[in-house]
This record gives C-alpha cells, sequence and structure tokens, in this order.
C-alpha cells in the first residue's frame, strides 16, 4: 500500500514534468516565446531538479520520504497554481522553479522507500517497477493533458494539476511511513546473509558526499545516468512534439501516437532489464548501458541523415530506440546501491539522479539555441533541416558519457578485485 501511493506521487510528479511536452506549441504562442526561451522552461525545471539532487538526498537519510514527499508534492501544486495565472514569462519560470524542486523530492524517496520496505534481493525489480509505473504520467501530459487545454483554458488545466497535488500531499501524509513500525529507525535487510543496516545516519555531510563520490561504483552511477535517458527526456520533455509536427509533418494526433509508443516501451522493458541487472551484476555495463546508448545514437544518426522527411517506419524506430534510454538509467540505481553503504544511500542516488537532468537540460538548451542560431526559434519558423541540425548537438554529450563509463567501470572493476590494478609507467 505504501509503495503504491508513493509510485502514485510519482506518477503525478512526472505529469507535471511532463505538462509542457504536449502544449509547447500553445506555451510558445501564450507567452510569445522564441525557441530559446521556449527551453529555457524546462531548462530552468531540470537544473533546479538537477541541483537539489544531492540536497534532497542528505535530507531524505536525516528525515525520510513521507515528511520529503508532502513538502515536494506541495511545491508542485504551488508551481503549477504559478503556471496557471501567470501573466509573463518571467512569472513563469518562477513557476517552473517550484515545479523542478517539488519534483526533485519525490523520486529519491520512493527510492528510499523501496530500499527501506523491501528486501535487498528485489531491489532491481522494484527499482524498474517504480520507474516504468510512473511513466505513465508521461501518457497522460501528451493526451489528457493537451485535450483538456484545448477544451478549457489555459488557467483552468494548470490549475487543476495543482489541485491533484494538495490531493496526493494528503494521501501521502495518511498512507506513507518512513519505515516498519517494529523498528525504530529506518533499515535494510540483506537477505541473504541476514544483516540489518541502520539507513539514518548522523554522519558529517561533508564527509557522506566526499565518501559517495569517492568511490567509482558511484561515479560510474552517475555517468551511466548522464548517458542513456538525455535524449529521450529532451524529446519527451520539450522537443518531440515540435519536430514530429513541424519539422516531419505528422498530424498532432499521429506524433502524439509514436511519443506515447516511447513510453509504452519504456514502460515494456523496465522489468526486462530489471531481470537481467540482478542477474549479470559484473556486467551491467557491458551488456545493458552501453548497448542501449548505442541503439539511440544510431537511430538518431539514421534520422537525421535520412533524405527528405524521415518515413515512419523509422520515426518509430527511434522512438523505441530512445524508449530503451529511461529503463537503462534506472541500472544506475543499482549501481549506486551496490557500491555505497546504506547509511548514506540517499546521497548517493541523489548524486546519480542529477546526472540525468544535467545532461538532459544541457541538451534541451543546445537543441533550442541550434534553432535559434538558424532563424528557426519560432513555430512559424521551424523546418526540418533546422531541426536536423539541433539534435546533431546531441552527439557530443553521448561520446562524453560513454567515455567515461568506459573509464569509471574499469575502476570500479579494480575496486572490487574484479580486474588486476594497472601496472604504473
Amino acid at each position: 500500500m505504501i509503495w503504491t501511493v508513493a509510485v502514485a506521487a510519482y506518477v503525478l510528479a512526472i505529469t507535471n514534468r511532463s505538462s509542457l511536452s504536449a502544449v509547447g506549441v500553445d506555451a510558445a504562442e501564450r507567452f510569445h516565446a522564441d525557441a530559446a526561451t521556449l527551453s529555457l522552461f524546462a531548462v530552468v525545471q531540470l537544473a533546479v531538479y538537477g541541483g537539489m539532487q544531492i540536497p534532497i538526498g542528505i535530507l531524505l537519510d536525516r528525515y525520510g520520504s513521507r515528511p520529503i514527499m508532502v513538502i515536494g508534492m506541495l511545491l508542485m501544486s504551488i508551481g503549477q497554481f504559478v503556471m496557471a495565472v501567470s501573466p509573463s514569462i518571467g512569472v513563469a519560470i518562477v513557476a517552473r522553479v517550484l515545479l523542478g524542486a517539488g519534483d526533485a523530492a519525490i523520486f529519491p524517496a520512493v527510492l528510499r522507500l523501496v530500499a527501506t520496505w523491501f528486501p535487498a534481493q528485489r531491489g532491481p525489480l522494484m527499482v524498474q517497477l517504480t520507474g516504468i509505473t510512473g511513466q505513465a504520467g508521461q501518457l497522460v501530459a501528451l493526451l489528457p493533458l493537451a485535450v483538456m487545454l484545448h477544451s478549457t483554458t489555459w488557467t483552468i488545466t494548470f490549475g487543476s494539476i495543482a489541485g491533484l497535488g494538495v490531493l496526493f500531499a494528503v494521501l501521502v501524509f495518511t498512507f506513507v511511513r518512513n519505515r516498519p513500525p517494529e523498528r525504530e529507525e529506518d533499515v535494510t535487510v540483506n537477505t541473504e546473509t541476514g544483516v540489518i543496516r541502520v539507513v539514518t545516519s548522523s554522519i558529517d555531510t561533508g564527509v557522506g558526499i566526499r565518501a559517495a563520490l569517492a568511490h567509482p561504483g558511484t561515479r560510474l552511477a552517475f555517468w551511466s545516468h548522464f548517458t542513456t535517458p538525455f535524449a529521450g527526456t529532451a524529446f519527451l520533455l520539450l522537443w518531440g512534439m515540435p519536430y514530429l509536427t513541424e519539422g516531419e509533418g505528422l498530424s498532432s494526433a499521429a506524433a502524439a501516437g509514436l511519443v506515447s509508443l516511447n513510453v509504452v516501451v519504456a514502460m515494456v522493458l523496465g522489468p526486462i532489464l530489471g531481470e537481467l541487472s540482478r542477474r549479470i551484476p559484473t556486467r551491467r555495463s557491458l551488456a545493458l548501458v552501453l548497448p542501449s546508448i548505442a541503439v539511440q545514437v544510431v537511430a538518431w544518426m539514421l534520422v537525421i541523415f535520412w533524405p527528405g522527411p524521415a518515413p515512419l517506419w523509422l520515426l518509430t524506430v527511434l522512438v523505441v530506440c530512445l524508449g530503451a534510454g529511461g529503463p537503462a538509467s534506472m541500472i544506475a540505481f543499482d549501481h549506486a546501491r551496490t557500491h555505497n553503504p546504506a547509511h548514506r544511500l540517499s546521497t548517493a542516488t541523489g548524486v546519480t539522479n542529477s546526472g540525468g537532468f544535467l545532461a538532459a537540460l544541457t541538451a534541451i538548451f543546445l537543441i533550442g539555441l541550434t534553432l535559434d542560431l538558424q532563424g528557426a526559434g519560432t513555430p512559424g519558423t521551424y523546418s526540418l533541416g533546422a531541426f536536423r541540425w539541433a539534435f546533431f548537438t546531441q552527439l557530443p554529450l553521448w561520446a562524453l558519457g560513454m567515455t567515461m563509463i568506459v573509464i569509471e567501470r574499469k575502476r570500479t572493476r579494480i575496486r572490487m578485485g574484479l580486474d588486476p590494478e594497472r601496472r604504473r609507467r
């Protein structure tokens, strides 16, 4: 019951996060925003989300999931209410700041509940189930939200989401508990050895952060989460619908169907990758993470270099490949949980989670900036050629991330004693 309520709150958080994805063109027209300004909404939101991850992790380690989730839901509600009545871009950006701050608290808090309430051997599968269930929020943001906006008004649509946030804050406060009632402190239990570890810790904050970052397994988790999901996040959060409708010439219904397919693929792949991650813990990067990145790169390059508008089958391949990024990014949390003691679990999770959103905000901003530099920064000037050059800016992020994954994987295996240390010349 606790997990169900927490995941339902996470679904709403994803809906809040993705609330501009299907109405990006409407937002551009409402605020008279060019591409760089429109991307600024998402960049600010993701920057706050990423920047809050380590502080949120520290607060979770100290206070537990319940109070942090309640505060997060209320912050998102305030943000969406401000967005509903916003008269200008400046006020709307403040709304996205509040939204990003509230959103930052939800997913790490749910992961902490998984670690506290479920046996350790179920961790990879439960993390994947959490992730894929939460992705249903993107489906809500894609179709029902757009239909509601076009049948009512901007204020009613975003005000309704704000009201849902208050409702879920009450539900979380009522049903979620930090730990099992027979325990005086948050704990995780290793079902293989029976060892009980305390999660809550009074260890010095700076020491906890430095210790988490010092382990190459945490850095491997960071770069895995940095590289796997950002292309799909940029596509789903902001640029997918404008690209498919204004660039490739698809109808809004067809474009929404493709973006929805991306979410469905992620939901299907999640349990599969979760089980594989559990079975091959020492080969996760080579067998799961790097291949998921490679298929995204290949799919985007095929679409970018295709002469003329891409056929529907190729666009379908693209969204399917991008759908692999989300479940693959969940493997990063398996790395973080494996290589960190329980007392800094949420701190390490925060470090990991910041990676994907740092990459996503960079990609979103670069795409918008590249469109503007080509004179294609508004819905009336969007073009297929401009979008192709804009999406090409993702390539350096993939290259950086894959390089660091290979480096940190080697260091992690040496630390674990699986590979011999390199000889110094």
